[in-house]
């Protein structure tokens, strides 16, 4: 292989979430996900022709990619819980050649790692799928929707009806968004959803939930030489280790029944 839920609901897989993450954003409706999607697909595919032009695409048998798409094949089958139109999706996984401590998905399933990420902070199969559980949850919750919506009504001063009687000029953004699907700052409740929709994703694949505490940690002593890449749109706040150790008792059992199976 390669709706938003909320504790009380049962998702689209049938499963029944284990995290409070209360419902998705209804300001992201004001961005049609198709045109969102077909941007996403775009820019990605400009981002791997740029990497492969500089030698910095890994090909398919490369090892680290390898074991990034094995890690990305145990989390996709838990995606459509959170976001039914994943079932749709054409999930990417590439890995590109830099320094950079950075990863991303973007809306569509598109996702690169960067080599920084995983040979500076050492990560475990366990902490890169809390990141790659972490970043496909940005994709599912639709959080780049939401942010393009709210920062279009802002700046171009619409009231919520008229956007919702006319999308032609939230859709003309989306359409052309571009490099900004690369550099969207998330508020901090998009992190704290992300963290922990990506927990649970990580879990029910079988990956260690305390690797999230951990990885956290990694990133924390990363951020002393100047701050990692995945930091300058990834905020690190205070708490955010605490309310994933917070979390850990609620995803256990799916950790250990992934085990099982």
């Amino acid at each position: 292989m390669l709706a938003a839920g909320a504790t009380a609901a049962v998702g689209a897989t049938g499963a029944l979430a284990q995290v409070d993450v209360g419902s998705a954003s209804g300001l992201r409706k004001l961005v049609p996900a198709e045109t969102l999607e077909v941007s996403a697909r775009q820019q990605y595919s400009q981002v791997l022709a740029d990497a492969r032009a500089k030698g910095a695409l890994a090909p398919d048998d490369h090892p680290q990619l390898m074991r990034l798409r094995a890690i990305a094949n145990r989390l996709i089958p838990h995606s459509a819980q959170w976001n039914p139109r994943s079932r749709e999706w054409r999930w990417q996984v590439n890995l590109i050649g830099s320094k950079q401590i950075n990863a991303w998905c973007m809306p569509g399933g598109k996702i690169a790692f960067y080599t920084g990420i995983l040979d500076q902070l050492k990560l475990t199969d366990d902490e890169a799928a809390m990141i790659m559980g972490h970043e496909m949850a940005h994709a599912l919750r639709e959080h780049a929707r939401e942010r393009l919506a709210k920062s279009q009504a802002t700046s171009l001063g619409l009231s919520i009806a008229s956007q919702l009687l006319g999308l032609g000029a939230l859709g003309d953004a989306a359409a052309n968004l571009g490099t900004q699907l690369l550099t969207l700052k998330y508020s901090r409740d998009n992190e704290t959803e992300s963290d922990l929709v990506g927990l649970e994703i990580a879990a029910r694949g079988g990956y260690k939930p305390e690797a999230s505490v951990s990885l956290w940690q990694k990133m924390q002593s990363a951020s002393g030489n100047g701050g990692p890449s995945f930091l300058s749109t990834h905020p690190s706040g205070s708490n955010r280790i605490e309310e994933l150790q917070a979390n850990l008792p609620k995803v256990q059992h799916l950790y250990e029944q992934a085990q099982k199976s």
